[in-house]
C-alpha cells in the first residue's frame, strides 16, 4: 500500500476514534459540568445532534473547497483544527465550552468528504470499491478502539482522552504535511459561492440525473442503518438480557466483523461480481440480518447474525464507486461532501425517531424498528433500476 493511502486511512481512523473516544467519559464529564441527571440526559443527546448538524453543514464546504484549492490544504487545516478542538474540550471549564468543542469537532470531522475525494483522485475506477472498503475497515477499527481507549484513559483522568486525541491528530498533521502529495491541481477562475453551501449542494443534485437515483439508494442505506447504530445495545440489554460485559463484547465483535469484511472481502467480491451485483448482495444480506434481529429472542442470536451484517458492509463501498463515476474529477469533493452531509442530516433526526418508535413499540413488538429498517431496503430496488436505465440511455446517446 502506498504512503498516501496509509495517511488517508490513518486520518479516517482518527476521525472514528475521536467520535467514539468521548462516549465512555461524556456522562461523567457532563455530571461534573451540568449537575443533575436530567441535565446530563438532555445535554448528551444535544451534543450528539450538534456534532451531526455541523457535519451536515460543513461536509459540502470542505469538499467544495478541496475541489477549488486542492485536497491537501483543506485536509491539513481540518487536522490542525481537530487538534485544537480536542485541547479546547480538555480544558473546557463550563458546559458552553464543551458545546464549542463539539461544534469544532463536527466541522473538522467533516474531512471524511475530503479523504474520500482524495482516494477517488488517486485510485483507478476498477479499484475504488476496494479502497472505499479499506476506509470502511478503518472506521470499524476506530469505532472499536475509540470507546475502549476512552474508557481506559478516562479511568486515569476524565479529560485524558482529549489530550491523547489532540496528540494523535498533531502527529497525523505532521505525517500528512511531509508525506501526502496533492492529488489534483488547484482550479483557476471564479467559482460560484453556492458551491460551498450545504443546502445548495443538496439542491444541485437535480443537475446530476444519472446520480440522483444512486444518491437515493445512499439515503435509504443511511436510514436503515439507524436501527443497529442506535438500538444495538438498548435492544440487547432490554429485550435479550445482555449484561454490560456482553454488550461490550458484541460491539467489539460487530466492529471486528465489519473491519475484516471491509478490508479483505470487498475488493475481490466487487472485482468478481461487479459493483451493481455486489451492491444487491449487500442489500439482501443486510436486510435479512435486520429481519432476523426483529424476531430474535435469545441472547446469542445477534452474534449469529453478525456475518450477514459483515456481508452487508459491501453496500457503501460498491455504491460509492458507482457514484464516483457519475461526476467529473472537478466535482468529486463536492459529491463526497454532499453524501457526508446527507448521512449527517439523517444522523441528526434518525436516532431520535428510532428511539421514539422503539419506546412506543417495545411492549408490543420490540423488533418493529428492525423490521422497518429491512423494509426500507425495498425502496432501493426501483431506484437501482432507474439508475441502470438512466446509465443505459446515456450510453446510447454517447454512441450516437
Amino acid at each position: 500500500m502506498k504512503k498516501p493511502h496509509i495517511v488517508i486511512l490513518f486520518t479516517v481512523l482518527l476521525d472514528a476514534i475521536g467520535f467514539g473516544l468521548i462516549m465512555p467519559i461524556l456522562p461523567g464529564l457532563l455530571h461534573s459540568l451540568a449537575g443533575s441527571d436530567t441535565a446530563v440526559s438532555k445535554n448528551y443527546g444535544a451534543l450528539l445532534a450538534v456534532y451531526a448538524l455541523m457535519q451536515f453543514l460543513f461536509a459540502p464546504v470542505l469538499g467544495a473547497l478541496s475541489d477549488r484549492f486542492g485536497r491537501c490544504p483543506v485536509l491539513l487545516a481540518s487536522l490542525a483544527g481537530a487538534a485544537v478542538d480536542y485541547l479546547v474540550m480538555a480544558a473546557a471549564p463550563t458546559l458552553s465550552w464543551l458545546y464549542v468543542g463539539r461544534v469544532l469537532a463536527g466541522i473538522t470531522g467533516a474531512n471524511m468528504a475530503v479523504a474520500t475525494a482524495y482516494i477517488t483522485d488517486v485510485t483507478p475506477e476498477a479499484e475504488r470499491a476496494g479502497r472505499f472498503g479499506q476506509m470502511g475497515a478503518a472506521l470499524g477499527i476506530g469505532f472499536i478502539a475509540g470507546p475502549a481507549l476512552g474508557g481506559l484513559l478516562g479511568g486515569l483522568h476524565l479529560r485524558a482522552p482529549f489530550l491523547m486525541a489532540a496528540t494523535m491528530n498533531g502527529l497525523n498533521l505532521l505525517m500528512a504535511y511531509f508525506v501526502l502529495p496533492e492529488s489534483r491541481e488547484r482550479q483557476s477562475g471564479p467559482r460560484e459561492k453556492r458551491s460551498i453551501n450545504a443546502f445548495a449542494a443538496l439542491h444541485r443534485l437535480r443537475s446530476m440525473p444519472d446520480a440522483l437515483p444512486l444518491v437515493g439508494v445512499y439515503a435509504v442505506i443511511m436510514l436503515a442503518s439507524q436501527a443497529p447504530a442506535t438500538l444495538w445495545i438498548i435492544y440487547g440489554e432490554n429485550h435479550l438480557g445482555w449484561s454490560t460485559t456482553i454488550a461490550g463484547v458484541s460491539l467489539a465483535a460487530f466492529g471486528a466483523c465489519h473491519a475484516v469484511s471491509q478490508a479483505f472481502a470487498i475488493g475481490p467480491l466487487v472485482a468478481r461480481l461487479g459493483e451493481r451485483i455486489a451492491l444487491l448482495l449487500g442489500l439482501a444480506a443486510d436486510g435479512l440480518g435486520l429481519l432476523l434481529m426483529a424476531i430474535a429472542t435469545r441472547a446469542w442470536m445477534p452474534f449469529a447474525v453478525l456475518p450477514l451484517f459483515a456481508v452487508g458492509g459491501i453496500t457503501l463501498p460498491a455504491l460509492q464507486a458507482m457514484l464516483a463515476r457519475q461526476v467529473d474529477d472537478s466535482r468529486q469533493g463536492e459529491l463526497q461532501g454532499t453524501l457526508t452531509s446527507i448521512a449527517s442530516l439523517i444522523g441528526v433526526g434518525g436516532p431520535l425517531a428510532t428511539t421514539w418508535l422503539y419506546a412506543a413499540s417495545q411492549h408490543t413488538w420490540p423488533g418493529l424498528v428492525w423490521a422497518i429498517g429491512a423494509a426500507l431496503y425495498l425502496l432501493a430496488l426501483p431506484l437501482l433500476f432507474n439508475s441502470r436505465a438512466g446509465s443505459q440511455s446515456a450510453g446510447r446517446e454517447k454512441a450516437h
